[in-house]
Parts: structure tokens; sequence; C-alpha cells
């Protein structure tokens, strides 16, 4: 028995690892971006530089309108134009979704929006250890909505994950997360 449970916790840790090894490539090799229009741009707080690379793509004229999903409730549009690495440039709509504070929560507000907006196409603005994750949360509000991933990729986490501490526990936990949203939804628990 004591074997048994040997074999099969090293078989798990290498499968982990194995998995881990495929996340961190797919994340860090995303294509070129699409250039392709779509009816919205959605943004999603919580990493470096989201807001700030949605506006400038609202700016270029990617989308007529931009939904910014998690804010904070006390902040305001006026807040985030005031932020020094955002240039508005634009009167394309940008509106402020604060009642999400997860990413599970960020794809059933945007959902609610887009349902309201009658948005099918959209570009999808997240940090890229994040749009493995959040691209499963939101076909799981709607599977029939298009999708154009566009990944933000920040200076403080790194792609060589074993020179870095920091980087390796954000990518893993980034992983584990998305290991148990994808296992949930196939195995339905």
């Amino acid at each position: 028995m004591k074997k048994l449970i040997k074999y099969l916790f090293w078989t798990v840790l290498f499968l982990w690892f194995a998995g881990f090894l495929a996340f961190n490539y797919r994340i860090n090799h995303y294509p070129q971006p699409d250039e392709r229009k779509t009816e919205a741009i959605i943004a999603l707080t919580g990493g470096r530089h989201r807001i700030a690379e949605a506006v400038r793509l609202l700016n270029e004229g990617k989308a007529e309108r931009l939904f910014i999903s998690g804010v904070e409730k006390n902040i305001s549009l006026q807040d985030i134009e005031r932020r020094k690495d955002v240039k508005i440039k634009t009167d394309r709509e940008i509106q402020l979704g604060n009642m999400s504070t997860n990413t599970v929560e960020n794809a059933i507000e945007t959902r609610e929006w887009l349902e309201k907006n009658n948005i099918s196409s959209i570009r999808l603005v997240t940090s890229n250890y994040h749009i493995p994750r959040s691209l499963e949360e939101f076909y799981a509000q709607n599977q029939n909505l298009q999708i154009v991933v566009h990944p933000v990729y920040s200076e403080n986490i790194s792609k060589k994950w074993w020179k870095s501490w920091g980087s390796f526990l954000l990518i893993a936990s980034e992983y584990n997360k998305f290991l148990y949203v994808w296992l949930s939804r196939r195995l339905n628990f």
C-alpha cells in the first residue's frame, strides 16, 4: 500500500510538472496580436498595464466600446484618466464594471454587459498568465462568444521562472487555479 501511495504521489507530481511546463510555454508564446476589429474590448483589472493597453487599443479603433471589469467601487473614469500610463484620445464609449472581485465574477459581469449591449465579439485584455483561466470562465458564460485574446506581458514576471521565485509562485498559482477550473468544468463539480 505504501508503494502504491508513493507511486501515485510521484505520478501526480510528474503530471502536474509536465502540465506546468506546457502551461508556461502557452502563456509565453501567443501569436502576434490579432488586428481584427471586435465589437468591444474587455479589460480585466488586477495586473500591470491591462487598462493602459485596453485604452490604447480603443484609441486605435480596435472596437467602439471598452468595458473595464473589476474596478473598485470608489474609482471613477476620471480617476483612471489621471493615471500617467493611460492616455484617452477618443470619444468612444468607456464603461466601468465594479461588481466583480474575481475572474468568475468578471465573466458574469461582462456577460450581463454584453447581453445588455447585444455584443457577440470581444477583444479580451488581461495578463498573459491569466488568459487560459479567463477563457474557461468566459466560455462557460457564453459558448458562442467570439474572443480575440490580447495578452499583456509584465516586465515583473520572468519568462525564466526557474530564476525567479516570485515568478514561479505567481505562474504556479495561476496554473493551479486554471487546473481547478478546467477540471471542474469537465467533471461537473
